[in-house]
């Protein structure tokens, strides 16, 4: 009997590489089919890999803490009878891994394709030499990152936070060299990151995994993207209105409850089809307008982070399998059951501060999306509506929406004019029917 190999799986389009976080099993130990073997960590979800075979743990392969590339073999399992000796040596390396790629002298130089290792021998992962070549970090400068990882390997976080003060160090070494230069100038007193001291009885919590991400995401996102905000006050009262006389059906027949939020994101799909601008992301100097809609839905975890699952081609989808599949994720991501996939290739957000009673709010943008819509509470609010008899006040449910959007390529007309398509058709909800007029 054969072998079976347990492999790191892909984890999504842009994924190379994961960290092995735990393992729940040792070798000798034996497991059913689904039994889960280990943990792995990525930049965007924490996911656990079962078991595919029944058999015996004969090896394994690398260590709680390890990185390793996406298509390798971490362990072998022997099928149920099989008396197969695995060998103790390390497993074969993919094919990206036994490239080591020199990084480029300047920005400018091409990256070499030669098997070359780096100065100090160290093992770099593909995704951090292609991040390192985009931003054209040079050897020395990777070499002189220290790592976090195993045995001081460089992670993509590493690197980011590099890339992150790399101005401010270059800076440095500039004013440093000039001092050396020129003895007589007095040097400039060097920058450095502000410690903030804890007095006495303050409480000081480490930051958790997801919350470094989100912070580290947060920052890069500021970064990269132009913030304007743009909102809009909408009329909400049919809405409630249709909501609250179907929920009520709608749960005995669908099995989940109706909230409000799938019509606004059937109201959001409308208007990204009528302005496929907004569904997009940007590369360099290139547009890229996304063919599927894939809403994301931002979900507050009981441990007071937030991660976003995207509902993937949301255009197929009707009211009802958008509340569905809304509901499924949400569930998934409170019980940390999401796989990759689920939080990977979203084209636009939408995140709802009605939640927590707040009115109005101004998000930031999920890269690399280009827009974010926020929802604000809806509340009763006296307004001035037109009658055959003139006009009148009366009381409404009214709720804002607030758009933020990357004004390196959505100016103020395209960003306020889809905003204002989004409220029309929320104003157009026919209460009877459960459709949008327009």
């Amino acid at each position: 009997m054969a072998n079976f190999d347990i492999i790191m799986p892909k984890m999504g389009e842009s994924i190379e590489e994961a960290t092995i976080t735990n393992w729940f099993v040792k070798e000798g130990d034996t497991v059913q089919e689904d039994d889960v073997l280990l943990e792995i960590a990525t930049d965007k979800v924490d996911s656990e890999i079962p078991s595919p075979v029944a058999g015996t743990v004969k090896k394994i392969f690398f260590k709680q803490d390890e990185v390793v590339a996406v298509g390798t073999v971490i362990a072998v399992i022997g099928l149920d009878g099989d008396e197969t000796s695995v060998r103790d040596e390390e497993p074969a390396s993919t094919a990206e891994e036994e490239k080591v790629v020199p990084l480029p002298a300047s920005p400018n130089e091409e990256v070499s394709q030669e098997s070359i290792v780096s100065t100090q021998g160290r093992f770099y992962s593909p995704l951090v030499r292609t991040i390192a070549a985009k931003e054209g970090v040079t050897q020395d400068e990777l070499d002189s990152i220290e790592g976090s990882g195993l045995n001081g390997r460089v992670r993509k976080e590493d690197l980011l936070n590099y890339l992150e003060s790399r101005g401010e160090v270059m800076q440095q070494k500039a004013e440093k060299a000039d001092v050396a230069a020129s003895p007589r100038q007095i040097p400039k007193e060097e920058r450095v990151k502000e410690s903030v001291p804890a007095m006495e009885g303050d409480e000081v919590i480490e930051m958790s995994r997801m919350r470094k991400l989100i912070a580290e995401h947060m920052i890069r996102s500021k970064q990269t993207s132009a913030h304007v905000t743009n909102m809009i006050e909408v009329d909400v009262s049919t809405v409630v209105s249709w909501r609250n006389r179907v929920k009520d059906d709608f749960q005995r027949k669908e099995g989940v409850k109706l909230t409000y939020l799938p019509v606004f994101l059937e109201a959001t799909v409308k208007a990204l089809r009528d302005f496929p601008q907004i569904n997009a992301s940007v590369d360099g100097d290139k547009i890229i307008i996304k063919k599927n809609i894939n809403l994301g839905i931002a979900v507050s975890l009981p441990d007071n982070n937030l991660i976003v699952p995207n509902i993937k081609d949301a255009g197929a989808l009707n009211l009802s399998g958008l509340a569905k599949k809304m509901n499924a994720l949400a569930t998934a991501a409170r019980s940390n059951k999401l796989n990759p996939d689920d939080i990977s290739g979203g084209t636009f957000t939408v995140t709802n501060f009605g939640t927590f009673q707040n009115d109005i709010g101004t998000p930031i943008i999920n890269q690399p999306e280009v827009a974010i819509l926020a929802i604000g509470a809806i509340k009763k609010k006296p307004a001035v509506i037109e009658t055959e008899m003139g006009d009148m006040i009366a009381i409404r449910q009214k709720m804002w929406l607030s758009l933020t959007y990357d004004h390196r390529i959505i100016d103020g007309a395209l960003g306020g004019a889809f905003l204002k398509r989004l409220g029309d058709y929320i104003e157009s909800f026919d209460s009877d029917t459960g459709n949008f007029k327009l």
